[in-house]
């Protein structure tokens, strides 16, 4: 079974206040290298929005940007890829989210999950 790691950049980018919204994209492409630095044999989808579009794929990082809600597109990615028969674990603190995720069978980590210890 493949596993996959949808990441709400956002969500994640925001969880510690280290002055990321000076430079929104800039966050969102270092949690894009973190995520790419890990060894877990995963898919990893990274999910930006709003600032943080145009922040480019990496080996090992999918990124998609969001049309509108960041939100919705993790909605559509997780149902997707259960329905494809993957283990889909989805990194957020965002109550409403990990609800409607776990709706379609994908599991739900918060943000530390994926930031740096410190």
């Amino acid at each position: 079974m493949r596993n996959v790691l949808i990441v709400d950049a956002a969500n994640v980018v925001g969880s510690v206040p280290d002055g990321w919204w000076r430079d929104r994209r800039g966050a969102a492409e270092r949690l894009r290298d973190r995520l790419a630095a890990r060894d877990e044999g995963e898919e990893i989808v990274l999910v930006v929005e709003g600032a943080a579009r145009g922040v480019g794929s990496v080996p090992g990082v999918r990124v998609e940007a969001a049309p509108g809600s960041g939100d919705d597109l993790i909605v559509e990615l997780a149902e997707a890829r259960v329905h494809d028969g993957c283990s889909v674990v989805v990194v957020t603190a965002d109550r409403e989210l990990r609800e409607r995720v776990r709706a379609h069978g994908a599991r739900c980590v918060g943000p530390r999950a994926v930031r740096p210890e410190g």
